[in-house]
């Protein structure tokens, strides 16, 4: 479905899906380099649109990739920040998670010792001209990690102030196809 909306919004333009149904990044970067590889001896320019935890999994598999621009809808920007503050949110401390290794949540989320730990591990450096579209009521990324994050990167910011991190209803799906139309210009 995310795909048929953003080909509306892009043009000209070929637009390659990417399905994933883990959400560990070190299984889904084969799929994501994968994609990233067939597309690269296709075409001349690469764009990335992805949105909340994909824009994760594409800065760790992408960041050493030849990318143009880089659209972000609701980006998790910084995923060690969103564990400890998932952590904090479930009273789960660093150590209790290190001694359990696993803990589930009751808002749904299993935290991961070995999940934090690859996240300290490997670090993301992003080169990337980046558009990113962000909720005023994002649950999941604050605003403070929004702008330490495009005070800090070639970045430009739209805010949709009473948007969601789930972008879902007509008014937000239109506002969010007004700035992906903008954004690729």
């Amino acid at each position: 479905m995310e795909t048929e909306r953003y080909r509306k919004n892009c043009l000209g333009c070929d637009i390659i899906g990417i399905d994933y149904n883990d959400y560990l990044p070190w299984i889904v970067q084969n799929r994501i380099r994968s994609a990233y590889d067939k597309a690269h001896e296709i075409y001349d320019y690469i764009y990335v649109i992805a949105n909340s935890i994909g824009a994760y999994f594409a800065m760790h598999t992408l960041q050493t990739c030849d990318i143009e621009k880089a659209l972000f809808i609701s980006p998790v920007l910084d995923m060690e920040r969103l564990i400890l503050d998932m952590m904090s949110w479930a009273n789960v401390s660093e150590e209790d998670l290190r001694e359990k290794e696993e803990i589930p949540t009751d808002f749904g989320e299993t935290l991961s010792w070995k999940y934090l730990c690859f996240v300290r591990e490997n670090p993301i450096i992003w080169n990337v001209a980046t558009e990113i579209l962000y909720a005023g009521n994002d649950n999941l990324t604050s605003r403070q990690t929004v702008n330490e994050f495009v005070s800090s990167h070639n970045a430009h910011l739209t805010v949709m102030e009473n948007g969601e991190h789930w972008f879902h209803t007509d008014e937000q799906l239109a506002f969010l196809d007004t700035w992906m139309k903008k954004a690729m210009r």
